[in-house]
């Protein structure tokens, strides 16, 4: 298999890389090597180590004993003395190298291989002991491979054994980037394509750029990344299996950390599956933390067209717009709601991982579990729609207006109004974004969520200080006021939304009260808009909202909780549990696995508008497709272990198992029903 390879290399470098050839690649060799005696005076009967001191030239590498998906290890020939013996090569922990695709084992630093001799006893005291080795090995760079020859020697003397100072200084550094013993055996398992690994190892070890390099050979896919996890008293390396089958026990080395690795065997068995967050590079950790920054703000900006943001958003456009008439200050707006926004999304970000670093089980729209929180909403909403409709004016408090400046105090309280409302609300990018951002540090995670806040208050910041962008909006007239009257719709029929989320939480009588604490509310409101007609002032009736409020508040928190009915689904759903999963997909059958909340409004529209139709009813009938459904309105903390192994902070999640496939396909968070047919019918 090994020289399969080496010609398959060797032809292929030569085609790809004939141009470089023609460069000539310089004198070897690349490569240098001496050969060093941790002893010259080895005692009769005892072992000595020596080491290939290896040394690259810059932009040149050497391969490990399993060279990857290209390459071949160096190969030794031995001339000894008669009664002597030669051990393996034992390797330090190698560097990866990835090239077109091709995964590659290699030394791209000076670095030490060693082997032991052993000497038969009996041997006379100052006999030389004459050592050759003939070394072939491969050297390449990015773009060209060059086989070298060494042939190196040294004499031993048979005596003491003694190690010079300078010796074992050196010698103890080899064996320090060697991989140690283990010291317990690891399992593994082969199955519908994936490959995973579970290795002892204690909890509060440190470990960071985990990796596996396998020694086997045709176990796993090189190139296929790997996801590891801590779970315990043991890592989990998941990654692409190259076999079908077990072929028996592995070999390999456990990467933790630079320079530092651990010599791993792996019996075939069942392993399950990790219950911790990743462990990653932190290289690659930050990688993955600017990915989901940029996923952030595109999430946030696509929240702009939620029904409950959208009318908040053209409001404050047509605002913009005024000023841009009247000689206003659209810049010192903009910025003001968007300081707004990004401090709700960062105080919620912060409040969510400060919860989660105490044990609690929750993930974006924590909040919305709460009926206590759903009852603000409703009020909050309900006074947001009655005011758009006409029957009163909002009018930012003048302390905040002269702390933020002339006019900007209710545009900060728009901006942290529309992160706040917005939060149910889940759409393309956030998922992945949010769910990032719970596994990474907290600086990342809140640099995450205030990517959030700023994607929300793009539009209105590029309305505020690009004048080219004002002057496309409408001109102020009349209009605006029946406009106006029209954005309160999307407001009420979120309003009622909200209802519906408090009966499904808290039962009808509970829904009954909030409507009926609403109908207070807006009779306060009514109150203050005949007083505001008046001109007179309107500072007792913001005290009444808030008695209102808490008294909303108070009357949901002593409402008795009702049975809850399961969430509607396709006809023959089953709720989800793991061991349901398990079953299912053991008996080759498809699955459909959807995690909703009633809070979720993207989950709704998903449901009403593809989950639930007949098309796709029917079309997961005929495929023999298992659907199990996991309601995650209460937060359910099983359930929210389960979502968070998929990297998402919340719902909506959508995965479909495929028979003979190990992992799941994630499916979008917008769902489509040709989308559905297609997978129903193995397309």
């Amino acid at each position: 298999m090994t020289r399969l390879r080496f010609w398959m290399m060797t032809v292929l470098l030569a085609l790809i890389a004939a141009p470089a050839i023609a460069q000539k690649p310089g004198d070897g060799p690349h490569v240098r090597i001496a050969l060093v005696a941790e002893s010259d005076t080895p005692a009769p009967g005892s072992e000595v180590t020596l080491a290939f001191v290896s040394t690259p030239e810059p932009k040149w590498h050497a391969y490990w004993r399993n060279p990857g998906d290209a390459g071949i290890p160096p190969k030794a020939t031995w001339t000894l003395p008669e009664g002597l013996t030669a051990g393996e090569i034992r390797y330090p922990v190698p560097q990866r190298l990835l090239i077109v695709g091709l995964m590659n084992y290699v030394y791209e630093h000076p670095f030490a291989t060693l082997v032991t001799l052993k000497l038969p006893a009996g041997m006379t005291a100052g006999t030389k002991l004459p050592v050759s080795v003939d070394l072939a090995y491969l050297v390449c760079t990015d773009e060209i491979c060059v086989p070298e020859k060494a042939t190196l020697s040294t004499v031993l003397t048979v005596g003491d054994g003694a190690v010079s100072g300078e010796r074992r200084t050196q010698f103890d550094g080899y064996r320090t980037a060697l991989p140690k013993p283990l010291g317990s055996q690891g399992t593994y398992q082969v199955a519908n394509g994936g490959f995973r690994l579970a290795i002892p190892y204690p909890a509060d070890a440190a470990a960071s750029e985990v990796y596996f390099f396998p020694i086997t050979d045709g176990v796993v896919d090189y190139a296929a990344p790997q996801t590891v996890a801590r779970d315990g008293d043991r890592l989990v390396i998941e990654t692409k299996a190259k076999a079908s089958t077990a072929p028996g026990p592995i070999e390999g080395v456990l990467a933790v950390g630079k320079d530092r690795g651990f010599a791993v065997t792996a019996t075939p068995g069942a392993v399950a599956a990790a219950s911790a967050a990743p462990v990653q590079a932190s290289g690659e950790m930050w990688l993955t933390a600017l990915a989901a920054f940029g996923g952030a703000i595109l999430g946030g900006l696509l929240l702009n067209i939620m029904p409950c943001v959208f009318p908040i958003l053209s409001l404050k456009a047509l605002s913009l717009a005024k000023a841009n008439e009247e000689g206003g200050r659209p810049r010192a707006d903009a910025l003001a709601y968007t300081a707004g926004v990004v401090l709700v999304c960062l105080a919620l970000g912060g409040v969510l991982l400060a919860l989660r670093a105490g044990g609690a089980t929750l993930g974006w729209a924590f909040q919305l579990q709460d009926p206590r929180v759903i009852m603000v909403l409703l009020l909050l909403v309900t006074g947001i729609a009655l005011n758009l409709a006409g029957l009163f004016e909002i009018l930012a408090p003048a302390a905040l207006n002269r702390i933020a400046g002339r006019s900007t105090g209710g545009s900060f309280m728009t901006g942290a109004l529309a992160a706040f409302i917005a939060t149910p609300c889940t759409g393309p990018f956030m998922g992945v974004a949010l769910g990032a951002a719970l596994v990474l540090p907290w600086p990342a995670a809140l640099a995450i969520f205030g990517g959030l806040g700023l994607g929300l208050a793009l539009p209105f910041l590029l309305l505020g200080f690009v004048p080219a962008l004002r002057r496309m909006l409408p001109k102020p007239g009349a209009w605006m006021d029946t406009f106006r009257k029209i954005l309160s719709i999307p407001m009420f029929l979120t309003a009622i939304a909200l209802a519906w989320v408090l009966g499904k939480q808290i039962g009808v009588d509970g829904m009954a009260m909030g409507l009926l604490v609403a109908l207070g509310l807006s009779l306060v409101l009514w109150g203050m808009g005949r007083k505001q007609a008046r001109g007179l002032g309107t500072g007792f009736g913001w005290v009444m909202v808030a008695v209102v409020t808490v008294a909303g508040v108070w009357l949901v928190s002593r409402t008795p909780v009702e049975a809850r009915t399961a969430a509607k689904a396709p006809a023959g759903a089953e709720p989800f549990t793991e061991a349901r999963l398990a079953e299912l997909t053991a008996q080759g059958r498809p699955v459909f696995a959807y995690f909703t909340a009633d809070w979720c409004v993207t989950c709704k529209v998903n449901e009403k508008a593809v989950i639930e139709t007949e098309a796709v009813s029917k079309a997961l009938a005929d495929g023999n497709v298992a659907v199990l459904v996991g309601d995650w309105t209460d937060g359910d903390a099983t359930l929210g272990r389960f979502i968070e192994k998929h990297n998402r902070a919340g719902v909506p999640l959508y995965l479909w198992y495929k028979p003979g496939q190990a992992a799941p396909e994630v499916l979008p968070q917008i769902l489509t029903q040709s989308m559905m047919q297609d997978r129903a019918a193995g397309k």
